[in-house]
């Protein structure tokens, strides 16, 4: 016990495991998450807030009363219910009447679960999860990570909860993956990345609401009973709301008082929601939006859901904020541009839109050169056809009528007047009347026998298909081997509709929004590892490269697209001479 309390004072030990209670205890100097072992083998919810003295058995913190018209687990025992316990991660449809975290058709048609405890492993570090950004740790030493492990015995699913407490901060991350070691397929319907249940609903829910240029607007407004909640069903998080929300006492205010704070690391469909009950508990579901989602799970496979992040603050909103941002500055951003001053560049855009040679290019490079401006950026409008907004995008090679030499002979005038070179691209989109879309129709998102649905003459390709990255890939891994490019910036104009996969059965159409998040990561992936958007490291003419995500590129902004980017521009409201903001 000597040694137990002394490794604890040292930070050395944050997660423990009390046997005779069947009770976790995560904490650092901040705070402290409880949670226990149910006597039905669920996983239940004690505490989350400020650091508590450890002790062997906090089953006090355990409400069970008896109250009326209450579905009770056990004959007998009027005391134990589902429906008024906080839950970990609740099932649907086993006298749990508030919205679940997960639900899971099955072959007889049944949607009921039974997850109980089976085990726990407790890691140093922090793991990767598999093709999703996250936060990470540079030592071991930063963190330790708790797998819980559940199972329903009836269809064989397992269920593994990952908690990340860091050594500093208030900060807890959380996921859920789920394997399929029965011997029938299932569908994932409902899977979030988080729940939790607070005791009492006497918070104000933050949000951040908007629209196209004007992204990002605080609302806040007192819980009451019944749902509410934020969303997108875009395919994308949207300009209308960030994947964020917090909860925060009456009474704080930037400086103090008890705020909890949730952000979700991905870039798709999402739902945000605080739920209050009828007796006053609070419980915040997010995750992946649930509408149009539906996962095969055939025998031995697995799914994991995007990582959550989870802040508790004593000191008000600025407490929160300033441990998200220490957080994603340091251990979601990546590179070396994560510690670096970003360049001072000049774009084209404004000054050009569509309408410019390379003379037009050179001037103005001369007076942004003369400005002390370090880079010099490319807009739209500088490959083969692109005179409007009408044709050629996906057809990713430079018009020589605007640029005789091409890229690399643009980068290079660049370079001789001081200045590096960045380019414009927005590779999810497909113009009608370009090469790529004359070459493979099929690869635009379209539904058989409807007129397929065009937006700012654009459709958008379907990165569910790996071909389709392929193809991406293949076309701008050219431009990036011949030319010697310090800046990219990604935009992203435009909203998913009529999303289908040619290439899926019908089953599995409610896979494609995910599998489209997923192949824009395999895609940024491959980008960053060749040509890491911080520092190019190849055998090739390796220089130091930054990736941007665009101003635009809002409808996608969030904690997400942290790692990729070296610099991201929040909104569209920010004035033309500003720079990106990290």
């Amino acid at each position: 016990n000597y040694q137990r309390i002394t490794d604890m004072r040292k930070g050395k030990i944050m997660i423990i495991y009390h046997e005779s209670s069947k009770t976790f205890h995560l904490y650092n100097n901040d705070i402290s998450y409880i949670m226990c072992v149910l006597p039905n083998g669920h996983l239940g919810n004690l505490y989350f807030g400020k650091r508590i003295h450890d002790r062997e058995d906090f089953s006090y913190l355990l409400e069970m009363k008896q109250r009326p018209k209450t579905a009770c687990v056990y004959e007998g025992n009027r005391k134990f219910s589902l429906e008024h316990l906080k839950l970990e991660y609740p099932v649907y449809g086993s006298s749990d009447y508030r919205y679940p975290a997960m639900e899971i058709l099955q072959e007889n048609g049944s949607r009921i679960s039974d997850f109980t405890y089976v085990s726990y492993t407790i890691a140093v570090g922090k793991p990767k999860l598999q093709g999703l950004p996250a936060t990470y740790t540079e030592k071991d030493e930063e963190a330790q990570t708790l797998c819980v492990k559940l199972k329903d015995e009836v269809t064989g699913i397992v269920l593994e909860l990952l908690y990340t407490i860091f050594t500093q901060r208030g900060i807890i991350t959380r996921s859920a993956r789920f394997t399929n070691e029965g011997t029938s397929s299932v569908h994932l319907l409902n899977a979030m990345s988080l729940s939790l249940d607070l005791p009492d609903k006497d918070y104000e829910m933050i949000d951040l609401a908007g629209v196209w240029a004007r992204e990002r607007y605080v609302r806040r407004h007192k819980l009451d009973y019944g749902i509410q909640s934020i969303y997108s069903m875009r395919g994308c998080s949207s300009y209308q709301f960030n994947p964020f929300l917090a909860l925060a006492r009456e009474n704080a205010d930037e400086f103090q008082g008890q705020v909890y704070g949730f952000s979700l690391v991905y870039s798709g469909n999402f739902l945000a929601q605080t739920e209050v009950d009828n007796y006053d508990t609070a419980r915040v579901l997010m995750g992946i939006h649930p509408n149009g989602f539906k996962w095969t799970l055939g025998k031995g496979e697995s799914f994991q859901t995007p990582e959550m992040v989870m802040v508790y603050s004593e000191a008000g909103l600025n407490g929160m904020s300033q441990t998200f941002h220490k957080l994603y500055r340091t251990r979601l951003a990546r590179g070396t541009w994560r510690d670096k001053v970003r360049p001072i560049l000049i774009n084209s855009w404004e000054a050009c839109y569509f309408d410019f040679d390379e003379k037009k290019l050179l001037e103005l490079a001369q007076a942004a050169k003369q400005a002390d401006i370090d880079l010099f950026v490319l807009d739209d409008g500088w490959f083969k056809g692109r005179n409007d907004t009408s044709s050629s995008l996906g057809d990713w090679v430079a018009d020589t009528r605007k640029l005789p030499d091409g890229l690399p002979g643009l980068c290079k005038k660049l370079n001789l007047l001081g200045l590096e070179m960045g380019l414009w691209v927005e590779p999810e989109a497909i113009s009608p009347n370009s090469d790529l879309y004359r070459a493979h129709p099929d690869w635009a998102f379209a539904i058989p026998g409807r007129t397929p649905l065009e937006i700012r003459q654009q459709y958008t390709l379907d990165f569910s298909r790996p071909e389709v990255v392929d193809g991406i890939w293949q076309q701008l891994d050219t431009i990036l081997e011949s030319c010697p490019l310090k800046y990219l910036k990604w935009d992203m104009n435009r909203s998913l509709a009529h999303v289908y996969n040619a290439k899926l059965p019908a089953k599995r159409q409610g896979e494609v929004y995910h599998r489209y998040v997923m192949g824009v990561y395999e895609l940024q992936r491959r980008l960053t590892e060749k040509y890491p958007a911080c520092c190019w490291k190849t055998a090739r003419a390796a220089v130091p490269a930054l990736t941007a995500a665009c101003s635009t590129t809002a409808p996608k902004f969030g904690a997400a697209t942290t790692p990729t980017p070296a610099a991201a521009w929040s909104s569209s409201t920010a004035p033309a001479c500003s720079t990106p903001a990290a």
